[in-house]
């Protein structure tokens, strides 16, 4: 629940910034001075010095310019938990992987790292503001799929995934877009037969570049009207990105549609924890087998311990195939094993899934009402049927627009 809502009776945007950086503060009286529309309070000083003085009541968005140290960020904490309304843009000059996780985790609305130019600025405000009438922003629902062991079947459980989820709206199709986050040997576009059309080259340097229109240009469209974020595989090259990139990207994502699926690489990277602390659901996908279970066992643990109180991983066991008089492993095995992480079992039908990869379709087209998008069905689309989607927010569009002459 959110409190203290902006009051609209001046029809102004209300914008609080807290600095105790001079040229920032320029900057930002230079930027949202541009507009009459605009009404905008400056502090100066820390947010540890101001802490509880600090006055956001009928602000629009506040922006907080942070010394990321521990006084700091202690006192951003009491600030998200006083004030769950406004939405909060913090901007830091030091920025690392754990800054970026103690953010996520206080639910700030967004994070910048210095320098930052106007117009990104003002990108940030507009992305997390509210309209004048108090309706809240669409927020995607994030399903993640994280693979226990090599060749598991997550890219396939992810396509499927989001096909369903695509097709869950009662009388419009859901906006759905599915990102190949395996830079390195992702499948997704070729499962698909589609073109992977992100450039990560060309964002790598400038990640600020990246907005609404760009990713459009990097979108891969399915016939059946999902939306595709993938890159062309580099098999040969091993590479970091930076987080900083990744995290902008899945931000501009989860802001522009109703649901988002990410297919996870196995390996670990500096990014992930961020992925997985904003995802919904999460599922770890093993194949029936015992070194695949105590993997999967394995990674719930570990992600239990990274996340703390983040989203609590399920397991889904794909290929499952139980035989009468067969020394295979039972249901009951899985249950016995995986305990209350368990999720669900997925049949086990090789040749229809193998037809659907090479035809570039989803398996209700090579057969409807297969069981293994009966079985999907049933653990995804609940929660997207309690999912009430509300109306996208009004952006500061008066100002884009005095900022763009």
């Amino acid at each position: 629940m959110r409190i203290g809502r902006p009051n609209s009776a001046a029809n102004k945007t209300r914008v609080v910034v807290l600095t105790a950086d001079s040229v920032f503060e320029q900057s930002a009286r230079t930027t949202f001075g541009a507009s009459a529309q605009i009404d905008l309070r400056v502090v100066s000083g820390t947010l540890a010095a101001v802490d509880e003085k600090l006055d956001v009541t009928g602000a629009t968005v506040v922006v907080i310019d942070l010394d990321a140290g521990d006084a700091e960020l202690q006192a951003l904490q009491r600030l998200m938990v006083r004030a769950g309304w406004p939405p909060v843009v913090v901007v830091t000059q030091a920025f690392d992987e754990n800054v970026a996780r103690t953010l996520l985790q206080m639910r700030v609305a967004d994070f910048l790292v210095k320098p930052v130019s106007p117009v990104e600025l003002v990108r940030a405000c507009a992305r997390v503001a509210k309209g004048p009438a108090g309706s809240e922003a669409t927020e995607a629902q994030i399903y993640t799929f994280l693979p226990a062991v090599g060749g598991a079947g997550v890219t396939t459980l992810a396509v499927q995934t989001a096909m369903l989820l695509l097709n869950s709206g009662q009388r419009v199709r859901s906006s759905t877009c599915l990102v190949d986050l395996d830079f390195q040997h992702g499948a997704v576009a070729d499962y698909l037969d589609l073109e992977p059309r992100l450039d990560l080259g060309e964002i790598e340097g400038r990640p600020e570049r990246l907005d609404r229109q760009l990713l459009e240009v990097m979108l891969s469209h399915h016939s059946s009207g999902l939306a595709v974020i993938a890159a062309p595989n580099r098999p040969a090259e091993m590479r970091s990105f930076d987080p900083d990139m990744v995290t902008r990207l899945l931000d501009l994502v989860s802001t522009n549609f109703d649901y988002v699926v990410f297919d996870m690489p196995r390996t670990w990277f500096s990014w992930t924890d961020s992925v997985l602390l904003g995802s919904n659901k999460l599922f770890v996908v093993s194949e029936t087998t015992v070194p695949g279970l105590r993997h999967a066992k394995q990674l719930v643990a570990a992600i239990k311990e990274r996340m703390g109180d983040g989203p609590k991983p399920q397991v889904i066991v794909n290929r499952f195939q139980q035989r009468m008089f067969s020394s295979g492993l039972r249901r009951a095995d899985l249950e016995q094993t995986l305990g209350d992480s368990f999720a669900a079992a997925i049949p086990n039908h090789y040749n229809l899934v193998r037809e659907a990869i090479d035809r570039g379709v989803p398996l209700d087209e090579v057969k409807p009402g297969n069981k293994i998008t009966q079985q999907l069905k049933k653990l995804v689309l609940p929660q997207a049927a309690a999912k009430v989607a509300p109306q996208p927010a009004p952006l500061l569009k008066k100002l884009k627009f005095s900022l763009a002459r």
